[in-house]
Order: C-alpha cells, then sequence, then structure tokens
C-alpha cells in the first residue's frame, strides 16, 4: 500500500482519523493577493499548451504558482517535487509525492513538511482527497519524530483549475466545502498565503 492506495475509510480504520467536510476560510477575511506579471504571462503560455497530463498540469500551472508564493515570502519554504517521502513503510506511509512544501529553505531532503499538493487522478477532485489525507498525516508524524511537532498540517487536491484544501488538526481531517477555481487567482493565492503566513507566525524560519 502506498499514499495513492489510501482512502478516506482507510485512514479512518488504521489511524483513527476522522473526516468532516467544513468550511476552512472565511474569504472575507483573506486578503487577495494579485499575481505578478511574471505569472500571470507563465500561465497564459501554460493554458495554450495540451494540458492533458498530470505532468503537464503541474508544469505549466502548479508549479509556477508555487514558485511565486516561494519568492513572495522570501524563500521561507522549499518545494519538493515527484519525492519519494518514506515516513512508515509498513502502515503504508510511502510513495511519490506531487509537492511537498518544507518549511526549511534550505533542506535536501523533505524536512519540516507543512503543505502537501496532490494533482487529482482523471480531473475528479475527490479521487486524491485519500491520498492528500495519508501524505499529511505522515507529514505529522514525521515531525513529531524529528521533535518539531505541528497542531496542524494543511493539504490541497487540484486538477490545475479546481483546487480544495484540507486541514489535518490532531487527529480530525477538514474538507473544506469551498473549491477555488484559478479563474479567481488572486482569491487561491491569498488562501495560500493565508496559511503560509501562519506558519511564519509559529516558525523560525531557516535563511536561505
Amino acid at each position: 500500500m502506498a499514499y495513492r492506495d489510501f482512502t478516506l475509510k482507510d485512514l479512518d480504520k488504521k489511524f483513527g482519523i476522522e473526516s468532516q467536510v467544513s468550511g476552512l476560510f472565511d474569504v472575507s477575511k483573506i486578503d487577495a493577493v494579485h499575481p505578478s506579471a511574471w505569472l500571470t504571462e507563465s500561465l497564459e503560455i501554460g493554458n495554450r499548451l495540451r494540458l492533458n497530463t498530470e505532468k503537464a498540469k503541474s508544469e505549466a500551472v502548479v508549479m509556477p504558482i508555487l514558485l511565486e508564493l516561494k519568492k513572495r515570502n522570501d524563500y521561507f519554504f522549499t518545494i519538493f517535487s515527484g519525492s519519494n517521502f518514506k515516513v512508515d513503510k509498513e502502515r503504508g506511509l510511502n510513495g511519490e509525492c506531487d509537492f511537498i512544501l518544507s518549511a526549511n529553505a534550505k533542506a535536501y531532503i523533505i524536512d519540516t513538511p507543512i503543505i502537501s499538493i496532490v494533482e487529482a487522478k482523471n480531473d475528479v477532485l475527490s479521487l486524491g482527497v485519500g491520498q492528500c489525507a495519508a501524505q499529511m498525516y505522515a507529514a505529522k508524524l514525521q515531525n513529531e519524530e524529528d521533535g518539531k511537532p505541528l497542531d496542524v498540517i494543511y493539504g490541497c487536491v487540484t486538477t490545475a483549475r479546481d483546487w480544495q484544501f484540507m486541514r489535518l488538526e490532531n487527529n480530525q481531517l477538514f474538507i473544506d466545502e469551498e473549491i477555488y477555481v484559478l479563474k479567481e487567482l488572486p482569491i487561491l493565492l491569498g488562501i495560500f498565503q493565508h496559511i503560509i503566513d501562519y506558519y511564519k507566525a509559529i516558525l523560525e524560519p531557516v535563511e536561505a
């Protein structure tokens, strides 16, 4: 078993993680973040391509958004793409991750993971929820084992067009009832910034 094989039922049965749909963010209190000219142009070019594979979507849409956030936050985090995240192979908490954001700008390996981002299979968000949640739980365990426990781990499942966020707090998984779309990019960036600001407030940055 690997991350991609997990369902919410598996997580509940194996690890006691209960899930529920909930509103995660009050958008009226989140500042929109307007994209830079570079990001706007990059996404315009990318959207002219045939984005019919997960790899194409990650390269043309997801990665430019993450790079924009990385630069905006003075390189507070590191982006791991396609990296193997082995936490507990016997319990299935291992496998390749689409994207993991690590709150250590100098990290060579995944250190202090804070956000997992999963590309949904077949353009169906729900198919990525179990995988993302399993990676979020693995991030929680690794941080605890490393002596850097975090009360909250965030995740996001995306089709590149649609984005759905999740929050793991203790053993409760909250799945956002709202789905945000790429056409509302300032709001999407604002939510990511809101999450990053949370971690910047509680973690000591590691300078790049």
